[in-house]
């Protein structure tokens, strides 16, 4: 039976004892920043859709971090909290470090597939989507949850059956076409005046458009839905 020298045993268990008392200390300190994360993840992902979970991954075990009191989480630039992410700690006293921390954040809700082929140009309808459930945090970016963000959209370059659809590949309908006859509204305190006139432009909803008036003058607005522009005072 081989034995180890009794310089590199007792080296083994000066390291054993240390880790022993280093390890609670550790998890004693790491405690309050883990709380400070698990706060800062419940609020930024409020506004997500569907139903959100999230994980927060653990430090490095060799990290050695200093006493602090107060922490600042931030997203680094670049990421986003879907998915496999990082959120950034500030420690803000009395020490000064930054340490950057592994989460899992998980989206379970409905999104839209395309229920047949459909190719560029086409126009959708309500029969051609259907609904699915699943994590969307591993689905493609922009992808549709609403119908109503899908239906009446022009598809820009096909989709196959069973494709998620996702917003940048749809074409919003324009809300005013040059030549169309469309009205003016101009609002202000206590009055609205309304005037008939022709588009100048093509313009989806929220972008300029120039009308021409019936007494051949030209205003600029905004474009909405229904052939309406809203002219500023």
């Amino acid at each position: 039976m081989n034995f180890l020298p009794l310089s590199r045993l007792a080296g083994k268990l000066r390291c054993f004892f240390w880790l022993l008392l280093l390890t609670p200390l550790l998890a004693h300190a790491q405690t309050p920043l883990y709380s400070t994360l698990d706060d800062y993840l419940r609020i930024q992902t409020q506004g997500l859709p569907g139903k959100v979970t999230y994980s927060i991954g653990q430090l490095d075990a060799r990290t050695q971090l200093s006493e602090c009191t107060a922490f600042e989480p931030f997203l680094p630039a670049g990421s986003k909290l879907w998915g496999n992410s990082t959120v950034g700690v500030r420690c803000l006293g009395p020490s000064s470090w930054t340490i950057y921390v592994p989460v899992k954040v998980n989206v379970s809700g409905n999104y839209l597939i395309s229920a047949r082929t459909m190719p560029a140009g086409y126009v959708i309808s309500a029969a051609d989507i259907v609904v699915r459930s699943g994590d969307l945090s591993t689905l493609p970016a922009n992808i549709i949850t609403d119908q109503a963000q899908a239906i009446g959209k022009t598809v820009k370059n096909g989709f196959a059956a069973g494709q998620p659809l996702r917003s940048d590949l749809l074409i919003a309908p324009w809300a005013v076409q040059q030549g169309q006859s469309v009205k003016t509204v101009s609002n202000g305190p206590g009055f609205s005046v309304s005037s008939e006139g022709k588009a100048l432009n093509n313009a989806l909803a929220g972008q300029l458009v120039q009308v021409r008036t019936a007494s051949g003058q030209t205003v600029s607005g905004i474009a909405r839905a229904g052939g309406i522009v809203e002219v500023a005072n």
